[in-house]
């Protein structure tokens, strides 16, 4: 198992927010580096990355995304919008005191990170995404299009959006479903390609009975495990979960941008065994016009979704080559 990385010489703070606030942990100085986790996670997702890109000159923070740790998690499912979220992360650079930032992001903190940059070019200077490609608003609506998957299964987004349902599963058991969940999707830990598909939900069934059973992917200790568990044991996890459930009003909101590309210098990189860049392919083929900024781009042979985690050494060598490369 993985030993825990060093979360000393971290930072904890709180900083205003639309919502109230936002929790951010950060290390170092220098010029800007916003990093945006996903589900279900925390800031303690970057545990790895914060000290290498702070000893590489870089002010490095790691936020609590809005609904999740000790950012404010408003009560109004409504407010988990993808413009609400964009805001919290412009709310977090002015209150750090900058003009500009780099933006990192991991899963749906991908998906923050490029709407960031797509919404608000004169903030965020850079894009970095890990393990979800970018792929322009616009499109059929999501929800239908999640529900016409899978056949008689259901996604696990359709799963996810109905309040109460996956709640109903997770909540006897947070720290076991979280576990769970993650080996779910980690190589080595996944299940065979002849197996149930986790991704999935059968008739009258859970996620979690198509979960790895009694084993801990080699990237998460037991220690790690707690950090995760304790949290979403404290907040619950309708906060994280009311992302899922803003993916129509989003496509709405978002109309004006249809089609637009991202412009910023920008970094891609997925793990080969991972679902969220396999399915994606289309999405990734497209970077010449959705992502003409495109300075570096990778997929990590034999790596699952939790990319920043599960490799932690080849993710910063990328992520501090890319930086350095950035115009300043």
């Amino acid at each position: 198992m993985s030993q825990p990385a060093q979360v000393t010489d971290l930072t904890h703070r709180l900083v205003p927010s639309p919502a109230g606030r936002t929790h951010l942990v950060e290390q170092g100085e220098g010029p800007l580096v916003l990093l945006v986790h996903g589900f279900p996670e925390s800031w303690y997702s970057w545990r790895h990355q914060l000290p290498v890109l702070a000893a590489a000159g870089h002010r490095t923070v790691a936020v609590d995304v809005r609904g999740y740790g000790r950012s404010s998690r408003p009560a109004d499912p409504a407010a988990y919008g993808m413009l609400d979220l964009v805001e919290d992360q412009v709310a977090v650079v002015r209150a750090l005191g900058a003009r500009t930032a780099v933006i990192v992001g991991h899963d749906w903190g991908a998906t923050i990170a490029a709407h960031a940059a797509l919404l608000r070019p004169d903030v965020f200077r850079a894009v970095g995404l890990l393990s979800v490609p970018y792929a322009p608003p616009g499109g059929p609506r999501p929800g239908e299009v999640f529900a016409g998957m899978g056949g008689d299964e259901e996604l696990y987004v359709s799963y996810f959006q109905e309040p109460g349902r996956v709640e109903a599963e997770i909540e006897p058991d947070v720290r076991g479903w979280l576990a769970g969940f993650y080996a779910a999707f980690s190589a080595g830990t996944m299940p065979a390609p002849d197996a149930p598909d986790p991704h999935f939900v059968g008739r009258g069934g859970t996620l979690r009975e198509r979960f790895p059973v009694d084993r801990l992917p080699g990237w998460l200790g037991a220690d790690d495990l707690d950090v995760y568990a304790g949290e979403f044991e404290r907040t619950g996890l309708v906060g994280a979960l009311n992302r899922y459930r803003n993916m129509d009003r989003d496509w709405a909101d978002l109309a004006e941008y249809r089609g637009r590309p991202v412009t910023q210098p920008s970094l891609f990189l997925g793990g080969s065994l991972d679902a969220s860049t396999t399915w994606l392919t289309e999405a990734i083929r497209a970077y010449p016009t959705t992502l003409p900024g495109l300075l570096s781009s990778h997929i990590l042979d034999g790596c699952g979704h939790w990319i920043q985690q599960e490799r932690p050494a080849e993710v910063n060598e990328i992520l501090t080559d890319w930086l350095a490369a950035l115009p300043t």
